[in-house]
Formats: structure tokens, C-alpha cells, sequence
């Protein structure tokens, strides 16, 4: 049997969208590598996260701490 025969008769490897899930991240200079795996089978891959450029902002409000006294009238 030739290779050429065992490749045209093997099945196709079944198709399915990714979940990828972080097993690790590592800051650099480039930005963050983080090393993902897909939950469902033995695929993995290398993403990079760019550094960020602008300032961080707030995704909730405030909470905890002291009021602010109300003014006197």
C-alpha cells in the first residue's frame, strides 16, 4: 500500500468552532502572550494581546468608602 492510497482513503477530522480557553499568560514587551487550548479537542494556539495605549478607565462606579458630607444651609 502506498502513502498516497492511506491518505486519499483516511476520514476527514471532524469540524467544530473552537472554544479556547487560557492556560497561561505572560507579559512582554510585545504585549501579553497567552497560551490557549480548545476544551473540546487537542488544538492549541499562541495569541498576543497588544499593549494597551490608552489610560485604563472605570467599568463600574464607585462603591464602599465614605460620603460626602452634605453642605450646611
Amino acid at each position: 500500500m502506498t502513502a498516497s492510497h492511506l491518505l486519499s482513503t483516511a476520514a476527514p477530522a471532524p469540524v467544530h468552532e473552537h472554544a479556547w480557553v487560557t492556560e497561561s499568560v505572560h507579559a512582554t514587551s510585545e504585549g501579553r502572550i497567552r497560551y490557549v487550548r480548545c476544551v473540546a479537542c487537542v488544538a492549541r494556539r499562541v495569541d498576543l494581546d497588544p499593549p494597551v495605549i490608552a489610560p485604563a478607565s472605570a467599568l463600574s462606579r464607585e462603591f464602599g468608602g465614605a460620603r460626602p458630607s452634605s453642605p450646611a444651609g
